[in-house]
């Protein structure tokens, strides 16, 4: 290997280890006992946010701050964290005052409901934490309540439909965000410019909601977290990440089609004046689940966009019933090979200002000239999609399946 490669190698390998290391550099308490949040979300009638408490050995005061021998001695920090099972927490939001145990895991669940009402123009608030014992540390979490200028929430898979595959596998999703080139391989083209747009809304400063759902374990949070940093896609609650709690009793991670479902049920009731936009691929369970949210609450669901994804037939049956029922609703759905194919039909119902679509065809080719060969969304119904499919051959086409009249509910 070449000086320059090795030099270079060393680069990435150093980012990769502070990455690792990050969250013991943040965490909240100094004296072992710990408090960790992840960004919390709620309403003006109701909050929630998730922690735990761990505790970790103390840094020497003669240590270094930074190098290889920082990073190395904080992951080994890291890696023998021990949970606290049982602590006491007092939470404080808004006048709304409440205690919480960890479980054995050391987790925390907060669930309050302000007294006081949130300032109208703001959306991220704190949310104070005091722990009792072992030893008392306070801490601030952050929580997302919408602004009065919101006008409609998205819920977003990340697998597959941010991101190329490998969250889910920590060594994986190192190589592509420090190895590979991470802003051409690790987001899919124009993705960034597509949430960026659908978070501002028509008029720009809607601020809308933006929800991500991923497979991954609660260990992978930094690492989407700096994802989405890296990429400008705003940041919203990755709250969704699944709780695996295996154990010798239960081997196995819970189905994520259920879990899915039921944050979305979650969601639809804490939002309930609010439109929906679901975003998915057609890799896993998205269509099987949004189909049953569609049909479930009939006008919730203003558009339904899926990541084509998928290099054969055998999902084309889940699709087609997504399809169907998305049409019976009065909404659409969108089946995209690229983020242009979202955001052009985005555009045309509403959700994104018209000139996004320039922001997300340069993001999406870099030198910005659309080429040729892409393929544009043509419309078809619910009872074509099948063949439509079948007959495309290896390149997904950008399909719209939308009812003939002009204005779906929640568009």
């Amino acid at each position: 290997m070449s000086r320059s490669g090795a030099s270079r190698l060393a680069r990435v390998a150093l980012r990769a280890l502070r990455l690792v290391a990050k969250p013991v550099r943040r965490s909240q308490g100094r004296a072992g006992t710990v408090v960790e949040t992840y960004r919390g979300y709620g309403s003006r009638d109701e909050v929630f946010l998730i922690g735990r408490v761990f505790r970790q050995s103390q840094r020497a005061a003669s240590a270094a701050d930074e190098g290889w021998a920082a990073e190395l001695r904080d992951i080994r920090r890291r890696i023998t964290r021990r949970k606290v099972a049982d602590a006491v927490l007092t939470a404080r939001f808004f006048g709304c005052e409440e205690q919480v145990v960890t479980d054995r895991d050391g987790y925390f669940r907060v669930h309050l409901r302000p007294n006081l009402p949130a300032p109208p123009e703001a959306s991220w608030h704190l949310m104070e934490l005091d722990l009792a014992g072992p030893e008392p540390v306070r801490a601030k979490g952050q929580v997302f309540i919408p602004s009065a200028a919101c006008r409609r929430v998205v819920i977003s898979d990340i697998d597959d439909t941010i991101m190329r595959t490998g969250v889910a596998n920590k060594a994986k999703m190192l190589w592509r965000l420090f190895v590979e080139d991470a802003e051409n391989r690790v987001a899919f083209p124009g993705a960034a410019a597509l949430y960026r747009a659908l978070y501002a809304g028509p008029c720009g400063a809607e601020g809308n909601p933006m929800l991500y759902v991923s497979r991954a374990p609660w260990g992978i949070y930094d690492m989407l977290s700096e994802f989405f940093v890296m990429h400008r896609i705003p940041i919203g609650p990755v709250l969704f990440l699944r709780e695996w709690g295996l154990s010798w009793t239960s081997p196995l991670p819970r189905r994520a089609e259920d879990h899915k479902r039921e944050l979305i049920e979650r969601m639809l009731t804490l939002y309930h004046d609010l439109p929906f936009v679901l975003i998915g691929d057609s890799g896993q369970h998205d269509p099987e689940v949004y189909a049953g949210i569609v049909a479930a609450h009939p006008g919730r669901v203003a558009a339904v966009y899926i990541r084509n994804v998928s290099q054969g037939s055998g999902r084309l049956d889940e699709i087609a019933r997504l399809a169907e029922a998305v049409e019976a609703d009065g909404s659409s759905l969108v089946l995209a090979a690229d983020s242009l194919a979202m955001a052009e039909h985005a555009a045309e119902r509403g959700l994104i200002h018209a000139d996004a679509i320039a922001d997300v065809a340069r993001e999406w080719n870099a030198d910005g000239a659309l080429p040729e060969t892409r393929r544009r969304a043509g419309r078809t119904r619910a009872r074509a999609l099948r063949k439509v499919l079948g007959d495309a051959g290896a390149t997904p086409p950008n399909v719209v399946v939308e009812p003939t009249r002009s204005d779906p509910p929640g568009g």
